[in-house]
């Protein structure tokens, strides 16, 4: 027996509409025949609608579906199979060769020809899952119709998401060259804030994640960029940067989990995939260098793009409310007013997340780096030492200078810093160093001669002693035994 929960709201209404007609039969007040008459339906019809409800209830008065129906009574079963199987083939075949190859085969069945728009109506009922599979392949489908667990933040700064992606812009290189830019966004999922970024030529790799990540997790210079913490979750995709051994240490020492999609699903990470669609959609659209305009030479560098970013980011995207009327992602990572979670310093963050990393000697007139020089009073007592140096590609001006894995000094380069440190620091470190050194080596020296001093004093003792007629000792005159 159906159930009346199975059957549609329209059925169930029509159902109650016949119950209402036959209601005075039913409960013995009217004949059938003047329930039928008043009713303007046969009386056979009405006989038939009572059978149905004293046997089915309600159910009993819905109408009765077709046993063939979505069924085509023209063409046979094996046929519409075969139709299918063409409609499915890859490449798509055009509908016009699909039904001359139908007709031929109708033959073969000894059937009669289907005609196109019979051709067509099968072909299209098949379902646009199965079709996309088909013709597009696993890919294409997991895409479209795979179901999906997407991740939901309950708050600020319990998720962030990583990502990299190659803009749809023509910017000018130094050397007069022509190339597109790549971007990497780290976005907080719960407030669709971008905590930090990265732009520049240079294709994915672990130093640009390393660098977005480093912005978004420490305190920005600009007031009106707030967004700044150590996020619980890391979510990324399965990139060689993502899962490389300096993010995973780095994800270790600051308490971050690190979680990656499912390889070849992107779905999961909808958040960032939608920025980088709105970054193209309401920024770099209007920009020169668009690629989608044919007509307009690119006239702008990293520096000018990255600038007017700054600002759509600031003041456009920030404030700019979601499509459901919500928050904005400024107001959305405010609310609540927490505290972030934040490193100890930002030298510990700089040598965690900087990765360009270089082993250099300390020279008399400081560090050389990338033909440039690098000093800071620091380095006096190093010198001849060797060092780690760590740097952002962004800002040469200054390096990090690391002895021993642990932090020593900023050096600045006075080309590229506009800072010079004056000679008489410079005269004054070289003095206090060689008082450093002189110090050092007195101690040294009376501690030689300390030990010299005493090796002689016990020399001489045993010659004394070697010299000196030893005293007879007297023996008792009361015997004792051995025993005893």
């Amino acid at each position: 027996m159906e159930e009346l929960s199975a059957i549609p709201l329209a059925s169930r209404e029509i159902a109650l509409q016949r119950f209402e007609l036959l209601r005075p039969y039913l409960q013995g007040a009217r004949p059938l025949r003047k329930v039928a008459s008043e009713g303007s339906i046969p009386y056979r019809t009405a006989l038939r609608w009572v059978v149905g409800y004293r046997n089915n209830g309600l159910v009993g008065l819905t109408r009765k579906g077709r046993t063939d129906q979505g069924g085509r009574r023209l063409v046979s079963t094996t046929l519409i199979q075969a139709i299918e199987g063409l409609a499915l083939e890859r490449p798509p075949l055009p509908m016009s060769s699909i039904h001359r190859q139908a007709s031929v085969m109708a033959e073969t069945l000894h059937e009669r020809k289907p005609s196109y728009a019979v051709v067509r109506r099968i072909v299209r009922s098949l379902p646009a899952s199965i079709l996309m599979l088909a013709h597009r392949g696993n890919r294409a489908y997991s895409e479209g119709f795979d179901l999906v667990h997407r991740r939901e933040a309950l708050k600020p700064n319990s998720i962030w998401q990583v990502d990299h992606a190659q803009l749809d812009i023509k910017l000018l290189r130094d050397d007069g060259s022509v190339g597109k830019p790549w971007l990497t966004i780290v976005i907080d999922d719960y407030s669709r804030a971008v905590a930090g970024y990265y732009l520049g030529f240079e294709p994915p790799s672990s130093l640009r994640t390393t660098l977005a990540l480093r912005q978004g997790i420490w305190r920005k210079g600009d007031p009106h960029w707030e967004i700044c913490g150590i996020p619980d979750v890391l979510y990324t995709d399965n990139g060689s940067d993502f899962r490389s051994k300096h993010l995973e240490q780095v994800a270790a020492d600051l308490k971050i989990r690190l979680m990656f999609s499912t390889p070849g699903q992107p779905q999961g990470r909808g958040r960032i995939e939608r920025f980088f669609r709105t970054a193209n959609e309401m920024f770099l659209c209007d920009l020169d260098g668009y690629t989608t305009r044919n007509g307009r030479m690119p006239t702008l560098t990293v520096d000018t793009l990255e600038k007017e970013f700054h600002t759509f980011l600031l003041e456009v995207y920030h404030r700019r409310p979601s499509s459901e009327g919500k928050m904005s992602p400024k107001e959305r990572w405010e609310q609540g007013g927490f505290l972030p979670r934040m490193p100890d310093s930002v030298e510990q963050l700089d040598l965690l997340l900087i990765h360009e990393v270089r082993t250099r000697k300390v020279r008399t007139d400081g560090i050389h780096f990338h033909n440039f020089r690098y000093l800071s009073l620091t380095l006096a007592p190093y010198v001849g030492e060797d060092v780690t140096i760590r740097f952002d590609p962004r800002d040469m001006g200054e390096i990090r200078v690391f002895y021993r894995d642990r932090f020593l000094c900023r050096a600045i380069s006075a080309d590229l810093a506009g800072q010079t440190v004056p000679l008489r620091e410079i005269v004054n470190a070289r003095k206090r160093r060689r008082e450093q050194l002189r110090t050092i080596l007195k101690d040294r020296l009376k501690t030689v001669d300390t030990l010299l001093e005493f090796k002689r004093g016990m020399q001489r003792e045993d010659i004394h002693a070697s010299t000196v007629t030893p005293v007879e000792s007297k023996r008792p005159k009361l015997k004792r035994y051995f025993n005893e």
